[in-house]
């Protein structure tokens, strides 16, 4: 090389010395799950069972990398379960719970379910969680989390279109609709005012989510943390949409953000060990959405929200390896890989399908 180029590539070749490179965390794997040991941090000694189960909006890739965050960065030991064909992660086998057992020893569960119909034993030990109180964070989809669970179960009741099943009476919130444009207006978010002060935001600022804003009306025993604003098109610095109408449940017509649909709240839930379930909802999270930093940010301080652990003024959501997640769509997951393969670098993103024009 001639010396002045030399000169004029030392600092990117010293920078390329001091950057660590990326490997994988130690942690085992088995048919449909992974876990990661606990690192150091507040979370010592607390077990967090993270689910992935939904087909569009590539919760097989969050969930991994949320659980290293909060294993290698805050101490919790992170379990992940996935749908999954003897071991080959599946998405759209909405049957699927791999390892169901890890759900006995959890502490805290984060959803990122779309209608499952586990067996019954999955079905079990996943409803003795919640009768012990096990707090929850849910995610995107998991407002209609079951569907097609028998009815003569004795969780036939969770199925999203039971009077709004368990999204609707545990989250508090089924599905309902999109109230933006799929695929063409993404959403900002606002602070509900009055929660300005909860630590659930810590650190969390406005986020951009590009996956559209669901309609939502959670309960009155619901605390609203953030509204979304639907935007004209899909891009961070476009203004809030104000055309469309819109019919509510109550058959008044509103526009698109009058008002805002709620994104994200939370709310305690009594259950049959005579306390309650610390909840937090979010219609975000999508992997994709989860590019946002606030939003992880947000989502890490659920955890700590749920187990009554102090919520760290700024918390570290640097994710542990390169982030590339996949754009939701159906069908667009990464086909023939097993747990393992989501422990580390992804390979590039699965093509995701064009949007249809509305």
């Amino acid at each position: 090389m001639h010396r002045r180029n030399l000169l004029k590539a030392l600092p990117a070749l010293a920078l390329l010395a001091c950057t660590p490179t990326l490997r994988s965390a130690d942690f085992t794997a088995g048919p449909g799950w992974l876990e990661f040991p606990a690192g150091k941090g507040p979370g010592a000694g607390k077990h967090v069972v993270l689910l992935a189960g939904d087909e569009e909006y590539r919760s097989e890739e969050s969930m991994p990398m949320l659980a290293r965050i909060l294993a290698e960065k805050h101490g919790f030991r992170c379990t992940v379960l996935f749908s999954h064909d003897d071991g080959v992660i599946n998405p759209n086998n909405q049957k699927s719970l791999g390892r169901p057992e890890a759900l006995d020893s959890a502490d805290l569960l984060v959803l990122g379910l779309r209608f499952r119909s586990w067996n019954a034993d999955a079905l079990a030990r996943f409803d003795a969680a919640l009768k012990r109180g096990v707090p929850m964070v849910a995610t995107r989809t998991s407002t209609h989390a079951f569907s097609g669970i028998p009815k003569e179960s004795p969780q036939a009741w969770y199925n999203w279109n039971a009077a709004g099943g368990f999204g609707r009476k545990v989250l508090g919130e089924s599905w309902v609709s999109h109230w933006g444009r799929h695929k063409f207006e993404a959403c900002r978010t606002a602070v509900e005012p009055g929660a300005e002060g909860s630590p659930l935001l810590n650190g969390v600022g406005a986020i951009f989510a590009d996956t559209d804003v669901y309609e939502a009306y959670p309960p009155a025993d619901a605390k609203v943390l953030l509204r979304g604003l639907v935007l004209k098109g899909m891009s961070p610095s476009d203004e809030p949409s104000a055309g469309r109408k819109k019919r509510s449940p109550d058959k008044q017509e509103q526009g698109v953000n009058e008002p805002a649909m709620a994104v994200a709240w939370t709310r305690e839930v009594p259950n049959a060990a005579g306390g309650s379930n610390r909840i937090f909802t979010t219609t975000m999270a999508s992997a994709s959405d989860l590019a946002d930093e606030g939003l992880r940010r947000l989502v890490v301080n659920a955890v700590f929200w749920g187990l009554k652990l102090d919520v760290p003024a700024r918390a570290d959501v640097t994710p542990v390896v390169q982030w590339k997640p996949s754009k939701y769509s159906f069908n667009a997951f990464h086909k023939g890989l097993r747990a393992e393969a989501f422990a580390g670098v992804l390979p590039d993103p699965a093509p995701a399908a064009p949007a249809k024009k509305k």
